[in-house]
């Protein structure tokens, strides 16, 4: 039986104990509208589709059955997203981090003028207050972020504290899970969804490591073991 502690400020012991049936994997941004560009060039939108392809694989490897969204990045809408992940248990849209505009540099990379800035790294979770279930969505946020910090991951800081008015702030600060609650992939669905940032591409030592294939899988098995552990789950308080 798989159990994981959760959260400690919430109590939250979960252990598998039954199956799940199907994850709506989604990858972020689009082949025309490719998202932050990394310190060194690179789409995000790469970026989010060979992590969203190792994390199906990984949920595979869990009995999970994967949908796959917009893997070809051609999806028509923001609003399509959820609806083609209506009907299944779970949806998690993978990302890339940025930083605001205001804390970005120069520099060059290859003979090419680039922006980066490497005040900020770390993975970062999603959920809206608004969803049809957000007990379930946070749940699994947490339970991802929990098993990230166990592999040695370390979650960003800096969404709590963004501008005026936009702030992102915590639903669970162990795990670096935050409230996003006018995003259109989390609150209009009707199933519990996560979005996920994996780290900062414009941070020039993160973005390298966010492209090691060793990094991937480990950051997709750690992703996979906390939805797994969340969905297969009944929830208990944690031992004393």
């Amino acid at each position: 039986m798989l159990c994981l502690l959760i959260s400690a400020a919430l109590g939250w012991l979960v252990c598998a104990n039954a199956q799940a049936s199907e994850v709506a994997v989604d990858v972020g941004h689009t082949l025309a509208a490719s998202g932050a560009v990394s310190a060194r060039g690179g789409r995000e939108f790469d970026f989010n589709r060979v992590l969203a392809t190792r994390v199906a694989a990984a949920l595979g490897e869990r009995t999970l059955s994967v949908r796959p969204i917009n893997f070809d990045g051609r999806i028509a809408s923001l609003e399509a997203r959820p609806e083609q992940a209506a009907g299944a248990d779970f949806f998690i849209s993978i990302h890339h981090d940025s930083v605001r505009p205001e804390f970005l540099e120069e520099w060059r990379w290859q003979g090419a003028l680039q922006t980066y800035s490497d005040r900020h790294r770390g993975f970062s979770l999603f959920v809206s207050r608004d969803n049809p279930d957000l007990a379930t969505s946070l749940r699994c946020a947490s339970a991802i972020g929990a098993r990230l910090r166990r592999l040695g991951f370390v979650g960003a800081t800096h969404h709590a504290d963004s501008l005026t008015g936009q702030a992102r702030p915590y639903a669970d600060a162990d795990n670096a899970v935050h409230y996003y609650d006018n995003l259109i992939v989390l609150y209009r669905t009707t199933l519990p969804t996560v979005l996920f940032e994996a780290g900062v591409i414009k941070h020039r030592e993160e973005e390298l490591a966010l492209l090691d294939s060793d990094r991937q899988a480990r950051m997709a098995d750690g992703i996979a073991t906390g939805i797994a552990a969340c969905l297969f789950v009944s929830s208990a308080p944690a031992a004393p």
